[in-house]
């Protein structure tokens, strides 16, 4: 099969390790693929880096001409089977595809309703759409999208073994032997830091050597980090940043923390859940389809710090209970969130229409 995977942003999230790791999928299974990215962008980047076949566009918003333009120009030169829009200005740089030759699948990642009428009917032109969740996909269904059009493929990732931590822990300043949770996730408002600032301070009143990491970047990140300091947290809130080294900071996490109240599904939890860490996370979203309450760990309501404070502290103070809900969440991911598993279930839904 032939398929051109779209992809419009300008930085790196998970929605674009997903794309890298469909598309390098793909291709080891025998399929060719173009990866379209972002001028600049670091998928074109990374895409490049791995051996992919990566054409980089001129992508703006939904009317931007000259990004439509050059994907039709692709489009014409590679003939693909598929054309799997990833965002929804990539939904939007379609539009200029002739409709009857073109097989557009598209993935929605995110658990908020479309905006507007003309993200509706745009959508409504793919062929399919696959949702991340269940819980996007009744977003989906209140959209008006027709439920035979929606395929519900969860995200994955790589399975790989844990490297030692320790030592990364002790460059960001954490005390050897402090319980730590840890965050991975963009600084942006749906991610709702602010509700784990406020547990944090809950939890550091009943267990004072615990410490909370927090990885990624945003827009946000300087009002948290005044948050944090207005709360007494200075002490016991690292702010780590972009980190490269993941696969051997969240191994080194005691539970991981997503505080999210919107979230399609959430890729950093499902590498918590790839390491065995037990996951203290809301119910927003996607999110209790992938963390069990009480089994791979605990899922508490969103905006409640109070709850939220609870949850981590019942984990953190309770080690063999702990180390059990890692376990749990490693099998439930080798299960279902498999980067592998994915990759076989999206070609499926591509099966149905090309």
């Amino acid at each position: 099969m032939k398929v051109i995977h779209v992809d419009t942003a300008r930085g790196w999230r998970g929605g674009q390790n997903q794309v890298l790791l469909t598309a390098q999928g793909m291709a080891r299974r025998g399929h060719e693929v173009v990866v379209a990215a972002r001028v600049g962008a670091p998928l074109a980047e990374r895409a490049n880096a791995r051996g992919l076949d990566t054409r980089a566009v001129p992508f703006g918003g939904d009317l931007a001409p000259a990004g439509a333009l050059a994907l039709r120009r692709l489009v014409r030169e590679f003939r693909p089977d598929v054309v799997h829009v990833h965002d929804p200005h990539a939904v939007g740089a379609a539009l200029l595809l002739p409709r009857a030759r073109t097989v557009l699948v598209a993935s929605r990642r995110v658990d908020f309703a479309m905006r507007g009428p003309l993200s509706r009917w745009k959508y409504r032109r793919c062929r399919r759409v696959i949702a991340v969740s269940q819980a996007v996909a009744r977003v989906l269904a209140r959209d008006g999208m027709p439920a035979d059009a929606v395929r519900v493929v969860y995200e994955g990732v790589p399975d790989r073994a844990a490297a030692a931590g320790s030592d990364v822990l002790g460059s960001l300043g954490i005390p050897a032997g402090a319980p730590v949770v840890g965050n991975v996730a963009a600084l942006t408002g749906h991610k709702d830091h602010a509700t784990l600032l406020g547990a944090a301070a809950a939890v550091r009143a009943r267990v004072p050597e615990a410490r909370f990491v927090i990885v990624g970047h945003g827009e946000l990140e300087e009002a948290l980090r005044a948050k944090a300091r207005a709360l007494g947290l200075a002490d016991s809130v690292v702010f780590a940043g972009f980190r490269a080294d993941l696969d051997v900071l969240i191994p080194a996490f005691d539970v991981f923390c997503l505080s999210s109240h919107m979230e399609g599904l959430g890729t950093s939890l499902l590498d918590a859940m790839c390491y065995g860490r037990a996951v203290v996370a809301t119910a927003a979203g996607g999110i209790p389809e992938a963390v069990e309450d009480g089994v791979t760990g605990r899922v508490v309501p969103p905006r409640d710090p109070q709850a939220l404070a609870s949850a981590l502290v019942e984990v953190l103070l309770d080690p063999p209970r702990r180390e059990a809900m890692g376990a749990a969440g490693r099998r439930r991911f080798l299960e279902r969130f498999t980067a592998e598993r994915m990759v076989d279930e999206t070609l499926a839904v591509y099966a149905e229409v090309a």
